[in-house]
Protein backbone atom coordinates (compact mmCIF):
# COMPACT_ATOMS: atom_id res chain seq x y z
CA UNK A 1 0.00 0.00 0.00
CA UNK A 2 1.16 3.97 -0.57
CA UNK A 3 0.76 3.97 2.81
CA UNK A 4 3.54 2.07 3.60
CA UNK A 5 6.15 3.98 2.83
CA UNK A 6 5.14 6.47 5.85
CA UNK A 7 4.12 3.78 8.20
CA UNK A 8 6.01 0.90 7.98
CA UNK A 9 10.03 0.08 8.40
CA UNK A 10 13.07 2.08 10.04
CA UNK A 11 12.77 4.76 7.26
CA UNK A 12 9.12 5.61 8.35
CA UNK A 13 10.34 6.49 11.90
CA UNK A 14 10.01 9.71 11.74
CA UNK A 15 6.94 10.07 9.79
CA UNK A 16 5.39 7.91 12.48
CA UNK A 17 6.61 10.43 14.82
CA UNK A 18 4.50 12.78 13.33
CA UNK A 19 1.41 10.43 13.06
CA UNK A 20 2.24 10.03 17.21
CA UNK A 21 2.15 13.83 16.84
CA UNK A 22 -1.98 13.58 15.71
CA UNK A 23 -2.95 11.01 18.24
CA UNK A 24 -2.41 7.74 16.18
CA UNK A 25 -2.30 4.34 18.10
CA UNK A 26 0.32 2.02 16.48
CA UNK A 27 -2.96 0.19 15.39
CA UNK A 28 -4.33 2.70 13.07
CA UNK A 29 -1.10 2.95 11.56
CA UNK A 30 -1.72 -0.30 10.80
CA UNK A 31 -4.75 0.66 9.04
CA UNK A 32 -5.01 1.91 5.35
CA UNK A 33 -4.61 5.79 5.35
CA UNK A 34 -7.94 7.14 3.74
CA UNK A 35 -7.71 10.72 3.03
CA UNK A 36 -11.50 12.28 3.45
CA UNK A 37 -11.19 15.80 0.66
CA UNK A 38 -13.56 17.68 2.39
CA UNK A 39 -14.50 20.98 0.56
CA UNK A 40 -16.62 22.42 4.17
CA UNK A 41 -16.60 26.43 4.63
CA UNK A 42 -19.17 29.02 5.87
CA UNK A 43 -19.81 30.68 3.10
CA UNK A 44 -21.06 28.96 0.52
CA UNK A 45 -24.43 27.19 1.45
CA UNK A 46 -23.88 23.68 -1.05
CA UNK A 47 -21.16 23.23 1.58
CA UNK A 48 -21.83 24.23 5.10
CA UNK A 49 -23.26 20.93 5.98
CA UNK A 50 -20.16 19.08 4.66
CA UNK A 51 -18.75 18.80 8.08
CA UNK A 52 -21.65 16.34 8.75
CA UNK A 53 -21.16 14.69 5.90
CA UNK A 54 -17.33 14.04 6.47
CA UNK A 55 -18.02 12.76 9.92
CA UNK A 56 -20.31 10.09 8.65
CA UNK A 57 -17.93 9.19 6.17
CA UNK A 58 -14.88 8.66 8.73
CA UNK A 59 -17.46 6.59 10.44
CA UNK A 60 -17.87 4.23 7.47
CA UNK A 61 -14.54 4.23 6.86
CA UNK A 62 -13.49 3.61 10.37
CA UNK A 63 -16.27 0.35 9.89
CA UNK A 64 -14.71 -1.31 6.94
CA UNK A 65 -11.34 -1.00 8.90
CA UNK A 66 -9.26 2.05 7.54
CA UNK A 67 -8.19 4.85 8.71
CA UNK A 68 -10.01 8.08 8.10
CA UNK A 69 -8.28 11.36 7.80
CA UNK A 70 -9.78 14.87 6.55
CA UNK A 71 -8.07 17.60 4.65
CA UNK A 72 -9.72 20.17 2.71
CA UNK A 73 -10.69 21.99 -0.40
CA UNK A 74 -11.91 25.08 -1.52
CA UNK A 75 -15.31 26.38 -2.61
CA UNK A 76 -16.65 29.37 -4.49
CA UNK A 77 -20.03 29.84 -4.30
CA UNK A 78 -20.68 30.95 -7.83
CA UNK A 79 -24.14 32.98 -6.76
CA UNK A 80 -22.34 35.37 -4.43
CA UNK A 81 -19.42 36.03 -7.00
CA UNK A 82 -21.60 36.68 -9.64
CA UNK A 83 -21.72 39.76 -11.56
CA UNK A 84 -18.19 41.34 -10.08
CA UNK A 85 -14.52 40.35 -10.32
CA UNK A 86 -15.70 37.65 -7.60
CA UNK A 87 -16.59 35.84 -10.86
CA UNK A 88 -13.69 35.87 -12.45
CA UNK A 89 -12.12 33.77 -9.82
CA UNK A 90 -14.83 30.86 -10.01
CA UNK A 91 -13.62 28.37 -12.85
CA UNK A 92 -10.10 28.86 -12.01
CA UNK A 93 -10.79 27.30 -8.69
CA UNK A 94 -11.56 24.09 -10.45
CA UNK A 95 -7.28 23.39 -11.63
CA UNK A 96 -6.78 24.95 -8.25
CA UNK A 97 -8.72 22.02 -6.39
CA UNK A 98 -7.44 19.45 -8.61
CA UNK A 99 -3.69 20.24 -8.07
CA UNK A 100 -3.76 21.25 -4.19
CA UNK A 101 -5.69 17.63 -4.26
CA UNK A 102 -3.05 16.15 -5.87
CA UNK A 103 -0.31 17.38 -3.90
CA UNK A 104 -1.83 16.34 -0.48
CA UNK A 105 -2.42 12.91 -1.40
CA UNK A 106 0.55 12.13 -3.03
CA UNK A 107 2.41 13.79 -0.40
CA UNK A 108 0.76 12.20 2.58
CA UNK A 109 1.00 8.92 0.42
CA UNK A 110 -3.30 7.82 0.58
CA UNK A 111 -4.21 4.40 0.13
CA UNK A 112 -7.77 5.53 -0.84
CA UNK A 113 -9.43 9.19 -1.34
CA UNK A 114 -13.42 9.82 -0.60
CA UNK A 115 -14.34 13.06 -2.10
CA UNK A 116 -16.94 15.27 -0.68
CA UNK A 117 -17.58 18.05 -3.23
CA UNK A 118 -21.05 20.01 -3.99
CA UNK A 119 -21.11 22.94 -5.74
CA UNK A 120 -20.09 23.97 -9.32
CA UNK A 121 -16.07 23.51 -9.55
CA UNK A 122 -15.58 21.07 -6.46
CA UNK A 123 -17.19 18.24 -8.18
CA UNK A 124 -15.04 18.83 -11.38
CA UNK A 125 -12.31 19.56 -10.11
CA UNK A 126 -12.43 16.62 -7.56
CA UNK A 127 -13.00 14.27 -10.32
CA UNK A 128 -9.81 15.26 -12.35
CA UNK A 129 -7.40 14.92 -9.40
CA UNK A 130 -9.16 11.36 -8.41
CA UNK A 131 -8.55 10.24 -12.61
CA UNK A 132 -5.09 11.96 -12.50
CA UNK A 133 -3.93 10.55 -8.94
CA UNK A 134 -5.54 7.01 -9.37
CA UNK A 135 -6.26 5.43 -6.36
CA UNK A 136 -9.69 3.90 -5.03
CA UNK A 137 -11.79 6.69 -4.69
CA UNK A 138 -15.29 7.43 -4.30
CA UNK A 139 -17.51 10.80 -4.21
CA UNK A 140 -20.18 11.62 -2.11
CA UNK A 141 -21.78 15.18 -2.71
CA UNK A 142 -23.39 17.11 0.28
CA UNK A 143 -26.73 16.97 -1.72
CA UNK A 144 -29.43 19.52 -3.57
CA UNK A 145 -30.90 22.51 -1.38
CA UNK A 146 -34.70 22.22 -1.15
CA UNK A 147 -36.59 24.36 -3.48
CA UNK A 148 -38.30 27.73 -2.08
CA UNK A 149 -41.96 28.30 -2.55
CA UNK A 150 -42.73 31.91 -3.37
CA UNK A 151 -46.51 33.24 -3.62
CA UNK A 152 -47.25 29.59 -3.36
CA UNK A 153 -45.16 28.00 -6.05
CA UNK A 154 -42.07 26.81 -5.86
CA UNK A 155 -39.08 28.57 -6.72
CA UNK A 156 -34.89 27.97 -7.13
CA UNK A 157 -32.20 30.90 -7.42
CA UNK A 158 -32.96 31.20 -11.18
CA UNK A 159 -35.80 32.66 -10.00
CA UNK A 160 -34.63 35.44 -7.63
CA UNK A 161 -32.15 36.86 -10.50
CA UNK A 162 -35.44 36.76 -12.94
CA UNK A 163 -36.97 39.04 -10.39
CA UNK A 164 -34.45 41.38 -9.94
CA UNK A 165 -34.68 41.56 -14.23
CA UNK A 166 -38.29 42.28 -13.55
CA UNK A 167 -37.81 45.04 -11.04
CA UNK A 168 -35.64 46.31 -13.25
CA UNK A 169 -38.54 46.73 -15.78
CA UNK A 170 -40.93 47.65 -13.23
CA UNK A 171 -43.04 44.54 -13.37
CA UNK A 172 -41.88 43.70 -9.67
CA UNK A 173 -42.45 45.63 -7.03
CA UNK A 174 -39.28 46.08 -3.97
CA UNK A 175 -41.52 44.06 -1.82
CA UNK A 176 -42.43 41.41 -4.33
CA UNK A 177 -38.15 40.75 -4.61
CA UNK A 178 -37.52 40.87 -0.95
CA UNK A 179 -40.63 38.00 -0.78
CA UNK A 180 -38.17 36.27 -3.11
CA UNK A 181 -35.09 37.10 -1.54
CA UNK A 182 -36.11 35.76 1.73
CA UNK A 183 -37.57 32.28 0.28
CA UNK A 184 -36.00 31.00 -2.93
CA UNK A 185 -32.66 29.67 -0.75
CA UNK A 186 -34.10 28.21 2.40
CA UNK A 187 -32.01 25.78 3.28
CA UNK A 188 -28.57 24.61 2.81
CA UNK A 189 -27.17 22.63 -0.48
CA UNK A 190 -26.30 23.19 -3.96
CA UNK A 191 -29.13 25.49 -5.62
CA UNK A 192 -31.99 23.38 -6.34
CA UNK A 193 -32.45 23.31 -10.11
CA UNK A 194 -30.55 21.48 -12.82
CA UNK A 195 -27.92 23.99 -12.33
CA UNK A 196 -24.11 23.32 -12.82
CA UNK A 197 -23.23 21.50 -9.07
CA UNK A 198 -26.06 19.27 -9.03
CA UNK A 199 -25.77 18.94 -13.00
CA UNK A 200 -21.99 17.73 -11.94
CA UNK A 201 -23.12 15.57 -8.65
CA UNK A 202 -26.01 13.74 -11.19
CA UNK A 203 -22.99 13.07 -13.94
CA UNK A 204 -20.43 11.80 -11.10
CA UNK A 205 -23.48 9.04 -10.68
CA UNK A 206 -23.60 8.50 -14.49
CA UNK A 207 -19.35 8.17 -15.11
CA UNK A 208 -19.81 5.59 -11.71
CA UNK A 209 -17.75 7.36 -9.35
CA UNK A 210 -20.98 7.68 -7.31
CA UNK A 211 -23.35 5.86 -5.20
CA UNK A 212 -27.04 5.83 -6.16
CA UNK A 213 -28.51 9.02 -4.98
CA UNK A 214 -25.01 11.28 -4.72
CA UNK A 215 -27.04 13.62 -7.19
CA UNK A 216 -30.56 13.99 -6.01
CA UNK A 217 -30.66 13.11 -2.20
CA UNK A 218 -31.32 16.42 -0.74
CA UNK A 219 -28.99 17.68 1.81
CA UNK A 220 -31.32 17.94 4.57
CA UNK A 221 -32.19 14.36 4.24
CA UNK A 222 -31.27 11.66 6.58
CA UNK A 223 -30.86 9.61 3.67
CA UNK A 224 -27.30 11.61 2.88
CA UNK A 225 -25.68 10.96 6.38
CA UNK A 226 -26.89 7.11 5.37
CA UNK A 227 -25.03 7.88 1.56
CA UNK A 228 -22.00 9.11 3.35
CA UNK A 229 -21.59 6.03 5.40
CA UNK A 230 -22.17 3.91 2.63
CA UNK A 231 -19.44 6.10 0.59
CA UNK A 232 -17.02 5.25 3.31
CA UNK A 233 -17.49 1.69 3.14
CA UNK A 234 -16.96 1.50 -0.67
CA UNK A 235 -13.46 2.79 -0.54
CA UNK A 236 -12.25 -0.06 1.68
CA UNK A 237 -14.01 -2.29 -0.75
CA UNK A 238 -12.62 -0.88 -3.72
CA UNK A 239 -9.24 -0.84 -2.07
CA UNK A 240 -9.30 -4.57 -1.64
CA UNK A 241 -10.60 -5.05 -5.23
CA UNK A 242 -7.75 -2.58 -6.48
CA UNK A 243 -10.65 -0.93 -8.32
CA UNK A 244 -9.06 2.53 -9.63
CA UNK A 245 -10.77 5.89 -11.20
CA UNK A 246 -8.89 5.21 -14.59
CA UNK A 247 -10.94 1.61 -14.29
CA UNK A 248 -13.95 3.19 -14.01
CA UNK A 249 -13.69 6.86 -16.09
CA UNK A 250 -13.63 5.03 -19.40
CA UNK A 251 -13.93 6.33 -23.12
CA UNK A 252 -17.26 4.53 -22.61
CA UNK A 253 -18.13 5.95 -19.50
CA UNK A 254 -17.62 9.59 -20.78
CA UNK A 255 -20.28 8.68 -23.40
CA UNK A 256 -22.51 7.56 -20.80
CA UNK A 257 -22.16 10.93 -18.69
CA UNK A 258 -22.87 12.65 -21.55
CA UNK A 259 -25.54 10.81 -22.66
CA UNK A 260 -27.50 11.05 -19.27
CA UNK A 261 -26.39 14.55 -19.14
CA UNK A 262 -28.48 15.14 -22.93
CA UNK A 263 -31.33 13.47 -20.73
CA UNK A 264 -31.41 15.27 -17.94
CA UNK A 265 -31.10 18.59 -19.81
CA UNK A 266 -27.64 19.88 -17.42
CA UNK A 267 -25.91 22.78 -17.66
CA UNK A 268 -23.74 23.87 -20.49
CA UNK A 269 -21.24 23.96 -17.69
CA UNK A 270 -20.85 20.51 -18.73
CA UNK A 271 -19.31 20.48 -21.65
CA UNK A 272 -16.14 22.61 -20.02
CA UNK A 273 -15.91 19.94 -17.20
CA UNK A 274 -16.44 16.86 -19.24
CA UNK A 275 -13.45 17.31 -21.63
CA UNK A 276 -11.36 18.35 -18.69
CA UNK A 277 -11.58 15.41 -16.46
CA UNK A 278 -11.10 13.32 -19.55
CA UNK A 279 -8.04 14.97 -20.28
CA UNK A 280 -6.92 13.67 -17.05
CA UNK A 281 -8.19 10.09 -17.53
CA UNK A 282 -5.46 10.05 -20.28
CA UNK A 283 -7.31 11.04 -23.68
CA UNK A 284 -8.84 13.81 -25.86
CA UNK A 285 -13.05 14.48 -26.13
CA UNK A 286 -14.34 16.04 -29.13
CA UNK A 287 -17.11 18.38 -27.45
CA UNK A 288 -18.48 17.84 -31.24
CA UNK A 289 -19.75 14.16 -30.03
CA UNK A 290 -22.05 16.65 -27.56
CA UNK A 291 -24.29 16.64 -31.36
CA UNK A 292 -24.18 13.07 -32.33
CA UNK A 293 -25.06 12.11 -29.08
CA UNK A 294 -28.06 14.81 -28.59
CA UNK A 295 -29.36 13.34 -32.47
CA UNK A 296 -29.83 9.94 -30.64
CA UNK A 297 -31.28 10.94 -27.41
CA UNK A 298 -34.24 12.42 -25.96
CA UNK A 299 -34.63 14.83 -23.55
CA UNK A 300 -36.65 13.38 -20.69
CA UNK A 301 -36.38 15.67 -17.73
CA UNK A 302 -37.19 19.50 -17.39
CA UNK A 303 -35.75 20.72 -14.29
CA UNK A 304 -35.49 24.35 -13.54
CA UNK A 305 -34.87 26.21 -15.38
CA UNK A 306 -36.25 24.57 -18.25
CA UNK A 307 -38.76 23.96 -16.40
CA UNK A 308 -41.23 23.92 -12.95
CA UNK A 309 -39.57 20.89 -10.95
CA UNK A 310 -36.54 20.37 -8.84
CA UNK A 311 -34.22 18.09 -7.44
CA UNK A 312 -36.35 17.07 -4.92
CA UNK A 313 -39.02 15.92 -7.32
CA UNK A 314 -36.07 14.11 -9.91
CA UNK A 315 -34.84 12.62 -6.40
CA UNK A 316 -39.14 11.38 -5.67
CA UNK A 317 -39.55 10.22 -9.38
CA UNK A 318 -36.10 7.82 -8.80
CA UNK A 319 -33.28 9.99 -9.12
CA UNK A 320 -30.22 9.33 -12.32
CA UNK A 321 -30.60 5.60 -12.47
CA UNK A 322 -34.48 5.89 -12.92
CA UNK A 323 -33.18 8.31 -15.74
CA UNK A 324 -30.43 5.68 -16.91
CA UNK A 325 -32.85 2.85 -16.95
CA UNK A 326 -34.97 4.67 -19.49
CA UNK A 327 -32.24 5.37 -21.67
CA UNK A 328 -31.07 1.67 -21.77
CA UNK A 329 -34.00 0.68 -23.28
CA UNK A 330 -33.28 1.98 -26.14
CA UNK A 331 -29.71 0.78 -25.94
CA UNK A 332 -28.31 4.07 -25.53
CA UNK A 333 -25.88 3.32 -22.69
CA UNK A 334 -23.17 0.84 -22.52
CA UNK A 335 -23.97 -1.27 -19.60
CA UNK A 336 -20.65 -3.09 -19.31
CA UNK A 337 -19.03 -0.45 -17.69
CA UNK A 338 -17.82 -0.45 -14.13
CA UNK A 339 -18.63 1.67 -11.34
CA UNK A 340 -17.74 2.02 -7.52
CA UNK A 341 -20.44 -0.16 -6.45
CA UNK A 342 -17.96 -3.12 -7.58
CA UNK A 343 -20.73 -3.64 -10.11
CA UNK A 344 -21.45 -2.76 -13.94
CA UNK A 345 -23.92 0.37 -14.82
CA UNK A 346 -26.29 -2.56 -15.52
CA UNK A 347 -26.21 -4.15 -12.45
CA UNK A 348 -26.99 -1.03 -10.81
CA UNK A 349 -29.61 0.34 -12.58
CA UNK A 350 -31.63 -3.22 -13.67
CA UNK A 351 -34.34 -2.18 -11.11
CA UNK A 352 -34.52 1.61 -10.93
CA UNK A 353 -38.45 1.97 -12.23
CA UNK A 354 -39.55 5.63 -12.98
CA UNK A 355 -42.22 6.57 -10.67
CA UNK A 356 -42.98 9.48 -11.85
CA UNK A 357 -43.37 10.07 -16.27
CA UNK A 358 -44.17 13.54 -15.73
CA UNK A 359 -40.74 14.05 -13.55
CA UNK A 360 -38.69 11.70 -15.91
CA UNK A 361 -40.45 11.16 -19.29
CA UNK A 362 -40.70 7.25 -20.36
CA UNK A 363 -38.41 6.83 -23.59
CA UNK A 364 -41.19 7.17 -25.88
CA UNK A 365 -42.49 10.02 -24.38
CA UNK A 366 -39.81 12.72 -24.23
CA UNK A 367 -39.81 16.73 -23.65
CA UNK A 368 -37.83 16.39 -26.77
CA UNK A 369 -36.67 14.22 -29.28
CA UNK A 370 -33.47 15.05 -28.60
CA UNK A 371 -30.93 15.92 -26.27
CA UNK A 372 -30.29 19.28 -23.77
CA UNK A 373 -27.42 20.42 -25.28
CA UNK A 374 -26.02 21.51 -28.46
CA UNK A 375 -22.72 22.53 -30.12
CA UNK A 376 -23.16 24.96 -32.79
CA UNK A 377 -20.48 25.81 -35.67
CA UNK A 378 -20.15 28.38 -37.81
CA UNK A 379 -18.35 32.16 -39.10
CA UNK A 380 -18.62 33.36 -35.71
CA UNK A 381 -17.65 30.11 -33.82
CA UNK A 382 -15.61 28.30 -36.13
CA UNK A 383 -13.94 25.51 -33.40
CA UNK A 384 -17.92 25.83 -31.58
CA UNK A 385 -20.02 27.19 -29.82
CA UNK A 386 -22.94 25.38 -26.56
CA UNK A 387 -26.53 25.81 -26.32
CA UNK A 388 -28.85 24.31 -23.26
CA UNK A 389 -31.70 23.91 -26.69
CA UNK A 390 -33.82 22.37 -23.91
CA UNK A 391 -34.47 25.46 -21.66
CA UNK A 392 -34.45 27.56 -25.03
CA UNK A 393 -37.86 28.84 -26.12
CA UNK A 394 -39.88 27.20 -29.79
CA UNK A 395 -39.41 30.81 -31.63
CA UNK A 396 -36.17 31.23 -30.63
CA UNK A 397 -34.63 28.13 -32.14
CA UNK A 398 -34.06 30.29 -35.44
CA UNK A 399 -33.44 33.78 -35.38
CA UNK A 400 -31.53 36.72 -36.77
CA UNK A 401 -31.35 39.89 -35.46
CA UNK A 402 -28.63 43.20 -35.29
CA UNK A 403 -25.67 42.47 -32.70
CA UNK A 404 -25.40 45.00 -30.00
CA UNK A 405 -21.97 44.66 -29.19
CA UNK A 406 -20.39 44.88 -25.48
CA UNK A 407 -16.54 44.30 -24.48
CA UNK A 408 -17.17 43.33 -20.88
CA UNK A 409 -20.76 42.39 -19.01
CA UNK A 410 -21.16 45.20 -16.93
CA UNK A 411 -21.87 47.39 -20.04
CA UNK A 412 -24.25 44.78 -21.22
CA UNK A 413 -26.20 45.00 -18.10
CA UNK A 414 -26.30 48.71 -18.15
CA UNK A 415 -27.54 48.77 -21.29
CA UNK A 416 -30.06 45.84 -20.83
CA UNK A 417 -31.34 47.00 -17.49
CA UNK A 418 -31.48 50.69 -19.55
CA UNK A 419 -34.22 49.40 -21.36
CA UNK A 420 -31.59 49.82 -24.45
CA UNK A 421 -32.08 46.43 -25.48
CA UNK A 422 -34.82 45.72 -27.98
CA UNK A 423 -36.85 42.84 -29.38
CA UNK A 424 -34.73 41.18 -32.27
CA UNK A 425 -31.77 41.88 -30.72
CA UNK A 426 -28.78 39.70 -30.30
CA UNK A 427 -26.21 41.04 -27.32
CA UNK A 428 -23.13 39.78 -28.26
CA UNK A 429 -20.20 40.03 -25.17
CA UNK A 430 -17.20 39.06 -25.53
CA UNK A 431 -13.44 39.34 -23.93
CA UNK A 432 -14.86 37.06 -21.26
CA UNK A 433 -13.00 34.37 -22.13
CA UNK A 434 -10.71 31.95 -20.50
CA UNK A 435 -8.00 33.47 -21.41
CA UNK A 436 -9.82 37.47 -21.98
CA UNK A 437 -12.00 37.21 -19.09
CA UNK A 438 -9.49 36.21 -17.44
CA UNK A 439 -11.51 33.43 -15.70
CA UNK A 440 -14.59 32.79 -18.34
CA UNK A 441 -17.67 34.45 -16.16
CA UNK A 442 -20.76 33.19 -15.74
CA UNK A 443 -23.29 35.84 -17.63
CA UNK A 444 -26.17 35.03 -15.34
CA UNK A 445 -27.12 38.50 -14.36
CA UNK A 446 -27.46 39.32 -18.19
CA UNK A 447 -29.75 36.15 -19.48
CA UNK A 448 -31.74 36.39 -16.00
CA UNK A 449 -32.43 40.39 -16.48
CA UNK A 450 -33.50 39.45 -20.20
CA UNK A 451 -35.90 36.54 -18.53
CA UNK A 452 -36.75 38.96 -16.31
CA UNK A 453 -37.90 42.32 -18.42
CA UNK A 454 -39.71 39.79 -20.78
CA UNK A 455 -37.22 39.87 -23.40
CA UNK A 456 -36.28 35.66 -23.33
CA UNK A 457 -38.55 35.12 -26.10
CA UNK A 458 -37.15 37.85 -29.18
CA UNK A 459 -33.51 38.68 -27.43
CA UNK A 460 -31.00 36.38 -27.76
CA UNK A 461 -27.28 36.33 -26.26
CA UNK A 462 -23.72 35.04 -27.88
CA UNK A 463 -20.71 35.00 -25.43
CA UNK A 464 -17.29 33.63 -25.35
CA UNK A 465 -17.57 33.50 -21.60
CA UNK A 466 -20.01 30.96 -20.31
CA UNK A 467 -23.64 30.81 -18.51
CA UNK A 468 -24.76 29.61 -15.19
CA UNK A 469 -26.73 26.65 -15.19
CA UNK A 470 -29.30 28.65 -14.23
CA UNK A 471 -29.78 30.55 -17.48
CA UNK A 472 -32.40 29.93 -19.62
CA UNK A 473 -33.38 31.45 -23.51
CA UNK A 474 -31.20 31.47 -26.57
CA UNK A 475 -27.84 31.56 -24.46
CA UNK A 476 -25.06 30.61 -26.23
CA UNK A 477 -22.09 30.45 -24.90
CA UNK A 478 -18.60 29.03 -25.35
CA UNK A 479 -17.81 30.96 -28.71
CA UNK A 480 -14.26 29.75 -29.87
CA UNK A 481 -11.59 30.99 -30.66
CA UNK A 482 -12.23 33.59 -28.39
CA UNK A 483 -11.88 37.39 -28.62
CA UNK A 484 -8.94 37.75 -27.16
CA UNK A 485 -6.85 35.25 -29.09
CA UNK A 486 -8.67 36.62 -32.26
CA UNK A 487 -11.57 34.68 -32.90
CA UNK A 488 -14.18 36.43 -34.82
CA UNK A 489 -16.33 37.42 -32.19
CA UNK A 490 -13.79 40.01 -32.13
CA UNK A 491 -14.85 41.33 -35.50
CA UNK A 492 -17.88 41.96 -34.77
CA UNK A 493 -19.18 45.33 -35.53
CA UNK A 494 -22.67 46.89 -33.77
CA UNK A 495 -25.53 46.09 -36.16
CA UNK A 496 -24.41 43.20 -38.08
CA UNK A 497 -26.78 40.55 -38.30
CA UNK A 498 -26.57 37.26 -36.29
CA UNK A 499 -28.17 34.38 -37.72
CA UNK A 500 -28.75 31.46 -35.01
CA UNK A 501 -30.23 28.28 -36.43
CA UNK A 502 -30.33 25.69 -33.51
CA UNK A 503 -31.81 22.87 -35.08
CA UNK A 504 -29.05 22.68 -37.85
CA UNK A 505 -26.05 23.47 -35.33
CA UNK A 506 -25.27 27.09 -37.30
CA UNK A 507 -23.62 30.15 -35.49
CA UNK A 508 -22.88 33.23 -38.11
CA UNK A 509 -22.76 36.28 -38.88
CA UNK A 510 -24.12 37.60 -41.98
CA UNK A 511 -20.50 39.58 -43.44
CA UNK A 512 -18.35 38.08 -46.44
CA UNK A 513 -15.32 36.46 -45.82
CA UNK A 514 -13.48 39.13 -47.33
CA UNK A 515 -14.55 42.14 -44.54
CA UNK A 516 -13.99 39.58 -41.77
CA UNK A 517 -10.41 38.79 -43.25
CA UNK A 518 -10.05 43.14 -43.23
CA UNK A 519 -11.20 43.37 -39.84
CA UNK A 520 -8.81 40.71 -38.68
CA UNK A 521 -5.84 42.64 -40.35
CA UNK A 522 -6.94 45.83 -38.32
CA UNK A 523 -7.37 44.28 -34.90
CA UNK A 524 -5.23 45.23 -32.72
CA UNK A 525 -4.81 42.36 -29.53
CA UNK A 526 -6.12 43.94 -26.08
CA UNK A 527 -3.45 44.41 -23.44
CA UNK A 528 -4.16 41.93 -20.50
CA UNK A 529 -6.67 43.47 -18.30
CA UNK A 530 -5.13 40.97 -15.18
CA UNK A 531 -1.25 41.28 -14.58
CA UNK A 532 -0.77 40.09 -11.62
CA UNK A 533 -1.62 37.11 -9.39
CA UNK A 534 -3.14 33.75 -10.04
CA UNK A 535 -5.49 35.32 -12.41
CA UNK A 536 -2.31 36.44 -14.81
CA UNK A 537 -1.09 32.98 -14.54
CA UNK A 538 -4.42 31.51 -15.68
CA UNK A 539 -4.91 33.24 -18.66
CA UNK A 540 -0.91 32.78 -19.46
CA UNK A 541 -1.72 28.84 -19.57
CA UNK A 542 -5.45 28.18 -20.22
CA UNK A 543 -6.42 27.13 -23.85
CA UNK A 544 -9.98 27.29 -25.73
CA UNK A 545 -13.26 27.13 -24.37
CA UNK A 546 -13.73 23.89 -26.66
CA UNK A 547 -11.03 22.07 -24.95
CA UNK A 548 -12.62 22.50 -21.71
CA UNK A 549 -10.78 25.27 -20.71
CA UNK A 550 -7.48 22.93 -19.36
CA UNK A 551 -4.70 24.40 -18.61
CA UNK A 552 -0.88 23.79 -21.18
CA UNK A 553 1.06 21.48 -20.21
CA UNK A 554 5.19 21.96 -20.69
CA UNK A 555 5.03 20.19 -24.09
CA UNK A 556 2.51 23.01 -24.81
CA UNK A 557 4.17 25.84 -24.64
Amino acid sequence: MNSDHVTKGMQAAPARSLFNALGFTPEEMEKPLIGIVCSYNEIVPGHMNLDKIAQAVKMGVAEAGGMPVMFPAIAVCDGIAMGHIGMKYSLVTRDLICDSTECMAIAHQFDGLVMIPNCDKNVPGLLMAAARINIPTVFVSGGPMMAGHVYGRKRSLSSMFEAVGSYAAGKFTEEQVSEYERKVCPTCGSCSGMYTANSMNCITEALGMGLQGNGTIPAVYSERLRLAKHAGMKVMEMLEKNIRPRDIMTKEAFLNALTVDMALGCSTNTMLHIPAIAHEAGFDFDTELANEISEKTPNLCHLAPAGATYMEDLNEAGGVYAVMNELSKKNLLNLDCMTVTGKTVGENIKNCINKDPEIIRPIDHPFMEKGGLAVLKGNLAPDTAIVKQSAVLPEMMVHEGPARVFDCEEDAIAAIKGGKIVPGDVVVIRYEGPKGGPGMREMLNPTSAIAGMGLDSSVALITDGRFSGASRGASIGHVSPEAAVGGPIAFVHEGDIISIDIPNHKLDMKVSDEEIARRKAEWVPRKPNVTTGYLARYAAMVTSANRGAILKTPDEE
